[in-house]
């Protein structure tokens, strides 16, 4: 079985896809700092709901992408335009400014986000009738032989 290198159009929206997750990551790099402190008689309780907001987007469009294509390719490259810049918001800046810190939610944030994007990129594409032998089965909506 051989492979055909993939068109122009393909290629056009994985580039398209990596910008979609290069714009996730800013702007969750951002918004993951975000949170609530609710008091309580004993103390006080952080809900960190920005980053729980950000890491559920992430996964939502890492498979919303590999699902628009038919193939993991296209929540890989989310995942790729996620982490590259992630990875730059997190390094300090030539002016010493920092989007991402090393406190405890942001390591969180971090290495939560390269799991959960990684399984979500790696999961199959399900609901496609290529995933069916002949385009003939329970996926496809062609009647069996």
């Amino acid at each position: 079985m051989t492979r055909r290198a993939p068109g122009p159009l393909a290629t056009l929206r994985i580039i398209g896809l990596s910008a979609v997750g290069l714009a996730v990551g800013i702007v969750g790099s951002f918004v993951q700092a975000t949170r609530a402190i609710v008091p309580l008689p004993s103390g006080q309780v952080v809900v960190p709901w920005g980053m729980i907001l950000v890491l559920v987007t992430v996964v939502l469009v890492i498979r919303g992408a590999a699902w628009l294509i038919g193939s993991r390719a296209g929540g890989w490259a989310v995942f790729a335009g996620w982490l590259v810049a992630t990875v730059v918001m997190a390094a300090e800046s030539p002016s010493g400014d920092l989007a991402i810190s090393g406190g405890g939610r942001q390591m969180t944030y971090l290495l939560g986000g390269v799991i959960l994007g990684a399984a979500a990129a790696t999961f199959p594409v399900l609901g496609r009738s290529s995933h069916t032998i002949d385009g003939v089965g329970p996926l496809s909506n062609e009647p069996p032989h």
